[in-house]
């Protein structure tokens, strides 16, 4: 699309230095930016209006954003050597947004501040101004926080109509973005200026329902070929056998005929992978139970809170974020249930008096209930369309129903004739939901999926407001009805022994990530009849050699208060602990807590009074040893975890990579890295013809001086170490 054109609407389409130039003059230079989460942020022109601002201190920028993306950046020499050829390939010629890379440098003007409500994990752990302006919100309150603080401008990344129709779709960023539009026009009724602007790209998937909006929700469009770049992905991460472990779990957790929603990472495509095999392999699925002794210590959670059988009904997915897993959960048939996003009509799918196809019962049905009146008005009409029980959308001439073929028929569904020949003109189905969500993000190969799906599959998927998503009121009565039986999984670092979970802030007080929607979803696990909020987490973790749990006594800053306490997993097994005393949810913890730090968390528990003195952690949780899953895996087969279960962005000899630098980054200290430099010139030298393509990838296959050799040593220890996977 060329500037200047307004794709038939009252919308001017511009360049970016127009756009800029736009917002100067609208907002006098004291500019307070909203920007969407990830993916959507419109980089080419933020960056055009940073250098703008940063080069005239006259002005004045305020960013309010999350999940501000960069490419992956390595620590080591070595990762280095591994990163550059793949982020090269895979991020292509992705913008980086400038304000980002001067943030985490400590070089940000004066007169810019960026305020953001989450984190890429991790990534600012160390940036003092990022943590100092960090803004602790619930994802659900996002729109009215930033609301609060006097926006004036919104711009985010929107996909084009694929015909040129005067429609474009929020595509990737509907979440805050259809709650923060009314909000901003409200305020501009009142007389103060604001700027809604859309920036186009042809890459980005034109999703439909709720994210199509007409070209004039925004004040401008703007449309630049340099701004079409390569758009952010998130490479699939290795799922490892720990992963593994807890997905398989949290997979027996899941209810039939129930709703699935999953967080970000590999914990959540574990979970997936194992969900698919439950469907589709069902008999190795359950004999993978019993080698993991699920079946024997655990049978009684799973059968309580979901299953190990097929879903013979189905899932339907409702999920803050739309991951590739969750797609592969839609293609692979595990979300299948289908959602009406009309509060009568799901009641009366429900109770089985309609089904989603049409028929002419589906409107005596709605004649019953009084929705639809005996001769139907305009907006009856426009209704019948959108829910796709009329095929078509009629005339309303005088008393009669005038199709586009030139049909007529008498405005009376009290009339027999005219429901039997309207019978010919109902649509094929209902407009039903199989999966709403909030955002997306993904690797490449998931934004191509997207694109690719007829319209229909994408007709199955919502993209909508995160209010509507991440919270239970508003529209409460429909959503009780959609989300039966719903499994709530999410992700947490640490938790304590009385229930506790930490997900977003370290125990000194800085921010790791954010809370998100987590604590709406464990809040919904409460609050709907039948509902659970599953959180994993692994039990321990290694850095530099030494091992610590993730399950302690206390923490000094919690995410999820204990008193909303449900569902632990880890990889050693499953914690109900909804509703228990204190010393019951210590017991049922320490039962998932690795057997190395077992017992001195136990005694912590004990001089605390909070159980028994003479508490004994029973025999058979004794033995939660990474050694006893390693031993499960050789049981069942190397077949069963699959570093990348849903694709993978790495060559073969990237993946053989991997989990050499992990096991480096991991297991060894400082000093290992200097005792191994010490070691003999030709240690681990008898493996390097094995391990040449791994070497010749990292450039060491024939080193040039001393830090190359000891570079070499390292990487082929590494890879001898972890050769057996």
């Amino acid at each position: 699309m060329q500037p200047g054109s307004s794709m038939m609407s009252d919308t001017p389409v511009m360049n970016t230095v127009s756009a800029v130039e736009q917002i100067i003059a609208r907002t006098n230079g004291d500019i307070r930016l909203g920007l969407p989460l990830g993916l959507g942020k419109p980089n080419h022109l933020v960056n055009a209006l940073y250098r703008h601002v940063r080069d005239n201190p006259d002005t004045h920028l305020q960013i309010y954003t999350a999940l501000t993306l960069g490419r992956p950046r390595a620590g080591s020499d070595l990762e280095k050597r591994f990163l550059a050829p793949f982020v090269e390939r895979v991020f292509g010629d992705y913008e980086e947004l400038d304000y980002l890379g001067d943030l985490k440098r400590n070089r940000l003007p004066a007169n810019v501040e960026v305020f953001e409500f989450f984190f890429q994990p991790g990534a600012m752990l160390n940036v003092p101004r990022a943590q100092q302006n960090y803004i602790s919100s619930n994802y659900t309150h996002v729109a009215r926080d930033i609301d609060g603080l006097g926006l004036n401008v919104m711009a985010q990344m929107v996909a084009p109509h694929p015909d040129g129709e005067p429609r474009v779709s929020l595509s990737c960023n509907p979440e805050v973005s259809l709650d923060v539009i009314p909000l901003m026009q409200a305020r501009r009724e009142r007389g103060e200026a604001v700027l809604l602007i859309g920036q186009l790209h042809p890459d980005l998937p034109y999703m439909l329902n709720d994210a199509e909006v007409g070209v004039d929700a925004f004040d401008l469009l703007v449309s630049d070929d340099d701004a079409n770049s390569h758009l952010f992905v998130t490479p699939n991460m290795p799922v490892t056998l720990q992963d593994h472990f807890i997905g398989l779990h949290a997979s027996s957790l899941l209810r039939d005929d129930g709703l699935v929603q999953i967080g970000i990472g590999a914990l959540g495509d574990a979970l997936v992978h194992h969900a698919l095999s439950r469907q589709h392999e069902n008999a190795a699925y359950q004999a993978l139970l019993r080698t993991a002794d699920a079946s024997t210590r655990f049978q009684s959670d799973i059968d309580a809170i979901g299953g190990q059988g097929r879903f013979d009904k189905g899932l339907y997915g409702c999920s803050e974020m739309v991951t590739a897993g969750l797609l592969g959960l839609l293609d692979g048939g595990v979300i299948r249930r289908p959602v009406l996003d009309d509060v009568t009509l799901m009641r009366l799918f429900e109770q089985g008096r309609i089904g989603e196809t049409p028929t002419l019962q589906t409107l005596e049905e709605l004649l019953e209930e009084g929705v639809l009146s005996t001769q139907l008005s305009d907006s009856q009409l426009d209704w019948l369309v959108r829910q796709g029980i009329l095929a078509e959308r009629p005339s309303l001439v005088a008393q009669e129903l005038v199709f586009a073929d030139g049909e007529s028929l008498v405005n009376d569904l009290g009339s027999r004739h005219t429901l039997e020949r309207l019978q010919k003109r109902l649509g094929s189905h209902l407009r039903a939901i199989l999966l709403h969500g909030g955002f997306f993000l993904g690797p490449g190969a998931f934004y191509a999926r997207l694109r690719e799906m007829s319209e229909q599959e994408r007709l199955r998927i919502n993209m909508t407001h995160i209010s509507y998503v991440n919270n239970l009121y508003g529209q409460e009565t429909l959503k009780r009805y959609q989300r039966r039986n719903a499994r709530f999984m999410n992700t947490v670092f640490t938790a304590t022994l009385m229930g506790a979970a930490v997900s977003d802030q370290l125990e000194d007080g800085r921010t790791l990530s954010g809370v998100g929607g987590q604590y709406n979803f464990v809040v919904q696990g409460h609050e709907l009849e039948g509902a659970r909020s599953v959180l994993m987490l692994r039990a321990w973790r290694e850095r530099g050699g030494d091992a610590t749990s993730n399950l302690v006594w206390n923490y000094g800053h919690t995410t999820i208060p204990r008193h909303l306490r449900d569902v632990y997993v880890t990889e050693y097994g499953i914690a109900d602990v909804r509703g228990k005393p204190d010393n019951e949810v210590i017991a049922r913890m320490l039962a998932i807590a690795d057997s190395r730090f077992q017992q001195s968390l136990l005694e912590q528990a004990r001089k605390a009074g909070k159980i028994a003195a003479d508490y004994v952690i029973p025999e058979q949780h004794r033995y939660n040893t990474p050694e006893r899953l390693q031993a499960a895996k050789q049981q069942a087969g190397g077949e069963a975890f699959p570093m990348f279960p849903l694709g993978c962005d790495f060559d073969a000899v990237e993946q053989r990579l991997l989990p050499a630098l992990s096991w480096l980054k991991e297991k060894m200290s400082q000093r290992d890295y200097l005792a191994l430099g010490r070691g003999a010139l030709g240690d681990h030298e008898e493996s390097a013809e094995a391990h040449a393509p791994m070497l010749q990838r990292m450039g060491l296959d024939a080193p040039d001086g001393l830090r190359e050799r000891l570079f070499r040593r390292l990487l082929l220890a590494a890879l001898d170490a972890t050769d057996a996977g």
